[in-house]
């Protein structure tokens, strides 16, 4: 159909053609499964919402406020267990990846449609597992499992271990389940060149999670190994290596750093494109950028370890390479910056997220550059510096990016509209209360604040009372959030079958789609997001 076109929905569509529990816990249809990944996302980012709140309630008062000492460790670790492996790394390539990207494709479904589902369910294995380790006793070991401590550790971390590892079969088998779709099921018309930069991003991403996601499982498998069996591998009264453990989980989870931001990089794009009404600027150096940071993050690793006693000349490898990274990152922001410019601005609330993740991106990477600085690094190691810089980074431009996704495909996803100005209101919420929150923290680790202290002098209350108040306006934007999407649900208008007029491929398929995407085999020939071809209608 033209995709600036309004109709009524599809009288059958992938919601309503079959309504039993089962036809959903079994499916096969990879749109279903993508709402399956995003319930489970949301509900781990509301398992680590109420983590990170209960941290910044106890740190209104330099000493005891609400928990003990004890209770904090294990907050601070489930906290960040639950965002990092239950909802960064799969938020959004498993739920609007696996919901989108086959339909930009113009495929029927994903390549395996049954490992699809089996991965789905690994996850809720992992996670369940997981969850089942945080209720026994906890850990209190740091999302980092660092050793020799998480070896010795009088805590549950052994289920929690193992959770992580099983999750990661579910991330190596996304991760090829979309190599194997675009190289394979892309509809006639869609050469490399026309490939939207959505997908581009979640190639990037499959790539680094079939690749790196493998040495993460070994890492984790031998920190179990060493707890349960007594092996010397990583604990030095044993004749282990600490520092062999921080090599093998940062050749890892540094490149996990991307595959987070960079399917955010592609939501970004996406939404850019579509509410400034222009195909993005240079679409070659964004893909390639795309590539060029999937790379470099294999060989930046080591800027995690500048006061691990590696050498001063590796030290200064790793962080030259990991300036490099923003390089290519802003190569994507003036891209971005382009598009808008000159634009058809239609500033609906998907780019409210957008110009919120635009400029955390931008100030999350200049101070990226400058703890790659090994005598920055050196002074804000492990302070309230570092966890300023990863929120901003990591779970700010997650979030950001996470919000306009599912603003944006809401309409595409369930068939309904919601209230644009609790939209508003909540999106503004959100990044103002983000900035408040998080922003204080870098000016604690200048002062010298270490991360993960339970105790602070009372000159630092101010800045933590002021990062409290920002959490809380996170909370409430998130809650508000929740609402009005429920209720859309059921009272929400119904969305036309394009609701803001995009080119994007996607939005050639109904507004809830059929069962098989479209209703015949779709040509694409025109560039995605060209919006000064004229179209007449088109039904797939």
């Amino acid at each position: 159909m033209n995709p600036a076109a309004g109709s009524n929905q599809p009288a059958v569509t992938y919601l309503n053609h079959e309504t039993t529990v089962a036809s959903w816990l079994l499916t096969r249809d990879h749109k279903r499964i993508g709402v399956m990944f995003l319930v489970g996302v949301i509900f781990a980012l509301l398992l680590g919402g109420i983590f990170a709140m209960a941290l910044r309630i106890e740190l209104l008062t330099p000493g005891p406020t609400v928990m003990g000492p004890m209770t904090y460790n294990r907050m601070f670790t489930l906290h960040g267990v639950t965002m990092v492996w239950l909802f960064m790394i799969p938020a959004i390539p498993s739920a609007f990846g696996n919901f989108v990207l086959p339909i930009m494709l113009g495929a029927k479904d994903v390549a395996f449609p049954r490992l699809n589902l089996a991965s789905f369910y690994i996850y809720l294995a992992g996670s369940m597992l997981t969850v089942f380790g945080m209720l026994w006793s906890g850990a209190d070991t740091g999302w980092t499992f660092y050793t020799p401590y998480s070896t010795v550790s009088p805590t549950t971390v052994t289920p929690i271990l193992l959770g992580v590892f099983i999750i990661g079969f579910s991330t190596i088998i996304t991760g090829l389940n979309f190599i194997t779709t675009v190289h394979t099921l892309r509809a006639p018309g869609m050469h490399w060149t026309r490939i939207p930069l959505f997908v581009w991003t979640i190639y990037g991403t499959s790539v680094i999670q079939v690749v790196a996601t493998p040495v993460l499982g070994m890492v984790l498998l031998l920190v179990t190994a060493e707890r349960v069996l007594g092996m010397g591998i990583f604990d030095p009264s044993r004749g282990g290596d600490p520092v062999l453990f921080q090599h093998m989980f940062w050749f890892y989870s540094h490149p996990a750093v991307y595959i987070m931001v960079l399917p955010a990089m592609g939501v970004i794009t996406e939404v850019v494109c579509a509410y400034s009404r222009k195909n993005i600027f240079g679409y070659k150096m964004v893909a390639a950028s795309t590539f060029g940071i999937a790379f470099v993050g294999f060989f930046t690793w080591g800027h995690h370890m500048f006061v691990s006693g590696q050498s001063t000349f590796g030290s200064g490898i790793f962080g030259v390479l990991s300036m490099l990274v923003a390089i290519f990152t802003a190569i994507k922001i003036f891209n971005w910056v382009a598009t808008l410019y000159g634009g058809s601005i239609d500033l609906k609330v998907p780019l409210l997220y957008v110009l919120g993740f635009i400029f955390l991106l931008m100030f999350g990477g200049m101070t990226g550059v400058a703890v790659a600085t090994t005598s920055l690094d050196v002074h804000w190691h492990d302070t309230y510096f570092v966890v300023a810089h990863f929120h901003y980074i990591m779970v700010g431009a997650v979030l950001m990016a996470f919000l306009a996704g599912l603003h944006y495909w809401w309409p595409k996803m369930f068939g309904k509209l919601y209230p644009e100005r609790w939209s508003f209101l909540a999106a503004m919420t959100i990044i103002f209360g983000f900035i408040v929150t998080f922003l204080p923290q870098f000016l604690l680790g200048n002062m010298g604040m270490p991360r993960r202290y339970y105790e602070y002098p009372r000159e630092m209350q101010w800045l933590h009372v002021l990062s409290t108040a920002g959490a809380s306006l996170l909370a409430f934007g998130f809650g508000l959030i929740a609402i009005y999407l429920l209720w859309s649900l059921r009272y929400g208008e119904e969305a036309p079958m394009n609701a803001w007029g995009s080119r994007g491929y996607e939005w050639y398929s109904g507004s809830p789609p059929v069962p098989h995407n479209f209703t015949e085999a779709p040509r694409f020939e025109r560039e995605v997001h060209d919006y000064t071809v004229v179209e007449g209608p088109r039904v797939y």
